[in-house]
């Protein structure tokens, strides 16, 4: 079996949004809405950004980046509006949503397309699948985690099948 730059990208990203999805809820449950709430400005440590801007993050990296394969530039992530708990979990839903309409075929097409990550006057120049492999799959991946060890150290019961979601088995 061949792997295309959609099984890197959007497949592993509908795996792992959905697993945060999980974790979130899972967070909501254990935490109760005020609790959880709060976690929206909690931080790992002094110089990592809150839980919000993780989740932020997750949608970015994930649904963000094939619109930016599409678009051919990829830059920060936009600022969002205050959001609660719930709020948010509805944005990782549609984000879930949007990767789940993207097709295959519009994926696979952007192959050794150029593109670019601008933030402010730096640039770097890519080709979409060294974009996906090298950059936003490993972000993802980094911010995924840090939502996981968030919602862990504020005591929520999360083991790795919670973190790796709904695997694609089979043959």
């Amino acid at each position: 079996m061949a792997i295309n730059l959609y099984d890197v990208t959007v497949a592993s990203s509908i795996q792992i949004v959905g697993a945060v999805a999980g974790v979130l809820q899972k967070g909501l449950e254990y935490l109760g809405e005020e609790q959880a709430n709060e976690l929206l400005s909690f931080r790992l440590t002094d110089d990592m950004l809150p839980m919000a801007f993780q989740l932020n993050s997750v949608r970015h990296h994930s649904l963000g980046a094939v619109q930016g394969m599409q678009a051919g530039v990829f830059e920060p992530p936009p600022s969002l509006p205050a959001m609660n708990y719930s709020e948010f979990q509805t944005f990782i839903a549609e984000t879930l949503e949007g990767l789940k309409a993207v097709s295959a075929s519009d994926v696979n097409a952007f192959e050794g397309k150029p593109m670019l990550f601008k933030m402010g006057d730096f640039e770097v120049p890519f080709v979409c699948e060294n974009f996906a492999l090298s950059f936003s799959v490993p972000n993802l991946m980094f911010h995924a985690t840090t939502v996981y060890d968030m919602l862990r150290m504020k005591g929520v019961s999360l083991g790795k099948q919670d973190y790796l979601g709904q695997m694609r088995v089979g043959h």
